[in-house]
């Protein structure tokens, strides 16, 4: 029986167009460009920091990072940057006993950002703050023991099946892909990939869905 459900962060529960958005502006591209660009390294199976190497070949992606950081280019996230359905998604998840968590590939920063938006869940952790990221075992190891659940009543939830699915499945961790964002709708259906035991277009179908035993 699934106890507790865990979040991906990126186009799972934020929308990645101002992330991208700043980029763009800091590397002096159109932002349709750079969108563009990240589109097709998704579809070839890469890093989406290729698409910013793309850009600015040989760029050390994390001292630009720090760069973009000083010029007032920062990170940023607000309210409007979540999905429509985070805030009651996750609220009624919790309203029928579940814990909730989120942890995901992001910054420090991200963490905080979350963290401040009062974003309802049981605990908000990083890749950065971990010192570990997805696909690595040992990330969802330490996801684990912050939740304090059993891998078998853990539910992950993410729209990226290399990052998220399979390494989660791989942990012993029942999996769930939402179709959105580039990854969730471009390998929802794919042949050759870890396939999730649900897959979900809104977060608000998880509630029913889990109590069903579908």
């Amino acid at each position: 029986m699934i106890t507790t459900v865990v979040f991906d962060v990126g186009e799972t529960l934020v929308r990645d167009d101002r992330y991208w958005g700043t980029w763009a502006d800091w590397l002096g591209v159109p932002r349709h460009t750079l969108s563009a660009l990240v589109g097709a390294v998704v579809a070839q199976g890469r890093d989406n920091a290729d698409a910013l190497r793309l850009i600015r070949p040989g760029a050390d992606i994390e001292a630009e990072r720090a760069a973009k950081e000083a010029a007032g280019f920062g990170e940023q996230l607000e309210d409007s940057d979540l999905y429509d359905d985070v805030r009651p998604g996750l609220a009624e998840l919790r309203e029928a006993g579940y814990a909730v968590h989120i942890a995901g590939n992001q910054t420090s920063r991200a963490g905080e950002l979350l963290r401040s938006l009062g974003v309802p869940a049981d605990s908000v952790s990083t890749s950065a703050e971990w010192g570990v990221a997805k696909p690595e075992p040992a990330f969802f190891e330490r996801l684990l023991k912050t939740t304090g659940s059993l891998p078998s009543a853990t539910l992950y939830v993410g729209d990226h099946p290399a990052n998220d699915i399979a390494p989660a499945a791989h942990a012993g961790l029942r999996t769930c892909l939402i179709r959105r964002g580039p990854w969730g709708h471009l390998w929802a259906d794919a042949a050759g990939v870890q396939r999730p035991d649900w897959t979900i277009t809104s977060i608000r179908e998880l509630p029913a869905l889990l109590t069903s035993g579908v």
